[in-house]
């Protein structure tokens, strides 16, 4: 029986590969994001089974709004959504902008929907998995503390989600090509030292992240909860 299936920054780069993955499987996948045209663009390209929602997940406003747009049994969450504030300079107005802005587009856009649909989850075979990031563990400021932030929370998500047989989880990628997260920068020699950081030479791809999800999501993985899997080839150990 196909599974409904939540998959936030569903338009573009990871998001985009998980969407896939499920919707090739015939489940029901309803991608959530913030530009209208990125996810329209998406779901037409991967088929009947993909529903656009735009709604900004950092405004509990918007969240709320869109409650009645999502399915009302959510067999699988995947948050995706998340991204790196641009803001710099010096001075206090600067950094609480900028740590302000990672905290609302990668703690508020996790919590604020897995929050408000938690008793939509499927007892029993739910599934929650959460996109965090190798720079909750080497550091990386105001990112990485967000990142990080997000794993304890999901501990707690876990252990609150447990006793219903609902498994939350999260997946934490070292460098992974073909999303918009690192923007120019990402040129043949910033993909060549960054692959030389790993055991195995090379960045990863988004095809390799959603293959984890998708796994964390099966019911072949219910007795795996509270985790983090590390998907960095070897550059960081997880801990």
């Amino acid at each position: 029986m196909a599974r409904n299936v939540v998959v936030t920054g569903g338009g573009t780069g990871i998001g985009l590969e998980v969407a896939r993955r499920f919707a090739d499987a015939g489940e029901r996948v309803v991608i959530v994001g913030r530009r209208r045209a990125v996810l329209e663009k998406a779901a037409a390209e991967l088929g009947a089974n993909v529903t656009p929602l735009v709604c900004d997940l950092a405004d509990p406003d918007a969240v709320e709004a869109a409650l009645a747009e999502l399915p009302a049994t959510v067999d699988v969450l995947v948050n995706n959504a998340g991204s790196r504030e641009t803001v710099i300079g010096a001075g206090p107005h600067a950094v609480l902008a900028r740590w302000r802005g990672d905290f609302e587009r990668n703690v508020l856009t996790v919590v604020l929907l897995t929050e408000s649909i938690r008793d939509r989850l499927t007892p029993g075979s739910g599934r929650v998995v959460t996109i965090s990031s190798i720079a909750a563990l080497r550091g990386a400021g105001s990112y990485g503390a967000a990142k990080a932030s997000l794993h304890a929370w999901n501990h707690f998500l876990a252990a609150q989600l447990g006793p219903s047989g609902i498994t939350a989880n999260i997946v934490a990628p070292g460098t992974v090509a073909g999303t918009e997260f690192f923007g120019p920068r990402l040129d043949e020699a910033e993909v060549s030292r960054r692959a030389s950081r790993t055991l195995v030479g090379r960045i990863g791809l988004p095809g390799e992240v959603a293959a984890t999800v998708y796994f964390l999501a099966s019911p072949d993985a219910g007795f795996i909860t509270g985790e983090i899997v590390h998907l960095n080839g070897g550059e960081l150990l997880g801990r």
